[in-house]
């Protein structure tokens, strides 16, 4: 048992830390103050780890030979796992952001559903409510790990299409109604005094292989085009599992971060879902994006390509330039480029303005994060609500790799699959360019009818290319337009 100073002086530690959480949490609701808020959060981090190790002072005199071995591979492990952590997001790229949050994401619930196992195997919990509380921590860690691992396999392209099947909600519902089954026959057993037809191990095993197929189950069918959603909603998985484990250990850190990430990653889920006009249920138990009703010859009109180095001119001359920049401006790694052509436009007397959408790209905020790391001042950044309106007002709507952000179809045809979602007024601007690479769909597979209207022309070709002739372009127009 912990002595009086230790137990006092945990306590003290993780509230300091659960506090450094929250204020870092809320530094990271503004993109200007979100790198200090990120640190802070880390220092809150740092601090719940070293306080972990003082609870050293309370093992039981059985295990204290064990101690210093236990402390030694703790330390290894964190001297590991902080290594490698620190040297994946130094070199991972901007478009494999989304899978390095898809499996740190798992890797919380994995966490949490580890801390569960040792609760459950070593009969640790006190009462059926602690017991209860450790399996629906168990049971939500676990569907966040391996639904997360889906995730990043989706996104990474090692899965490539959605697993689709007759009769596959009808399997997904048998499986969490047998691992929840599982969880009450335990908690049953484990309270009743009875012996259970399978000893308490192996239905231990039993429920989170259960509740780990259902992850799977659950993200096989989930579309591209969904991928921002399921990302949140893991994200808010991984948060109250790790507030459930926090609260089974008596842990104020954990709980209070856990459920704060956690009460944090719903919130962006539901503004993600309103974002696509449809529901948390939608995502998760329809296959959207499987009907593809749009064809090439439903769209009137024609594609017309343009050269890079005319629409360049064209931007130059123009009063008002919005930008839409979208998951193909990150694949080709385009925003220092993009940068480079803005400050020629503004030096020439051109506004320059940049509308993000919700969605766009593959995870919340990366569009934010790619302009951030291109040097844009956050006033140029403009969310969807906020820009609007302006489009109709705009000389040119540069749109870069986003597809489905500024389909019309959503605001005109009700047997689109994206009716109805919010997108950007992009052809609503006197003129619009869009670079993309081939004449590709976007993640819901279906035409853009921006694409073939009477003010819009396509500029074909890897982004950063694009706008290096762009560049070019504009450089030559003289030194108005270079200054």
């Amino acid at each position: 048992m912990l002595t009086i100073i230790p137990q006092i002086l945990i306590g003290a530690i993780d509230l300091v830390a659960a506090f450094l959480f929250m204020f870092g949490l809320q530094r990271m609701s503004s993109p200007v103050t979100a790198p200090s808020g990120i640190k802070v959060a880390g220092i809150g981090m740092l601090v719940a780890v070293v306080a972990s190790f003082l609870y050293a002072f309370g093992v039981d005199t059985a295990a204290k030979p064990f101690l210093t071995v236990n402390l030694a591979l703790a330390a290894v492990a964190l001297v590991i796992g902080g290594g490698v952590a620190w040297w994946v997001g130094r070199k991972v790229a901007m478009t494999a952001m989304p899978q390095m949050v898809a499996i740190y994401n798992g890797m919380g619930g994995g966490a949490a559903g580890a801390i569960a196992a040792v609760e459950l195997f070593g009969a640790k919990y006190h009462g059926t409510v602690q017991l209860v509380v450790t399996l629906l921590g168990a049971l939500i860690g676990a569907i966040s790990l391996s639904g997360s691992l889906i995730a990043w396999a989706k996104l990474d392209g090692v899965l490539k299409q959605p697993f689709r099947m007759r009769g596959q909600q009808g399997l997904n519902s048998v499986f969490i109604l047998a691992c929840l089954g599982v969880g009450g026959y335990i908690v049953y057993a484990a309270q009743a005094g009875a012996s259970p037809l399978i000893d308490m191990p192996h239905l231990i095993y039993l429920f989170f292989g259960l509740a780990l197929i259902f992850g799977v189950l659950m993200t096989l069918p989930i579309g591209g085009a969904d991928m921002p959603v399921v990302i949140s909603i893991y994200n808010a998985f991984t948060g109250l599992a790790v507030g459930l484990e926090g609260f089974v250990l008596q842990n104020p850190a954990l709980m209070i971060a856990g459920m704060v990430v956690g009460a944090a990653g719903l919130l962006l889920t539901l503004l993600m879902a309103k974002a696509m006009n449809r529901s948390v249920s939608n995502v998760l138990f329809t296959n959207f994006g499987e009907i593809v009703k749009h064809k090439h010859g439903d769209v009137k009109g024609a594609l017309k390509p343009v050269e890079a180095s005319d629409a360049g001119i064209f931007m130059r001359y123009a009063k008002e330039v919005i930008i839409v920049p979208g998951y193909g401006l990150a694949v080709a790694q385009g925003q220092q480029k993009l940068y480079e052509l803005v400050k020629l436009l503004q030096a020439a007397g051109v506004t320059v303005k940049f509308a993000i959408h919700p969605v766009a790209g593959r995870m919340p905020g990366q569009m934010d994060v790619l302009l951030a790391e291109a040097g844009v001042p956050y006033d140029m950044i403009f969310q969807l609500e906020d820009i609007n309106d302006e489009f109709a007002n705009a000389d040119v709507a540069l749109v870069i790799g986003a597809n489905d952000v500024v389909n019309p179809a959503a605001r005109t045809d009700k047997s689109s699959p994206i009716f109805g979602m919010p997108i950007l007024n992009a052809d609503k601007a006197k003129q619009v360019y869009v670079v993309k690479r081939g004449q590709g769909k976007g993640y819901a597979g279906i035409v853009n009818a921006l694409f073939y209207a009477d003010n819009c022309n396509m500029v074909y070709g890897d982004a950063a290319a694009v706008l290096t002739k762009m560049i070019e372009a504009v450089r030559g127009l003289g030194s108005k337009a270079a200054a």
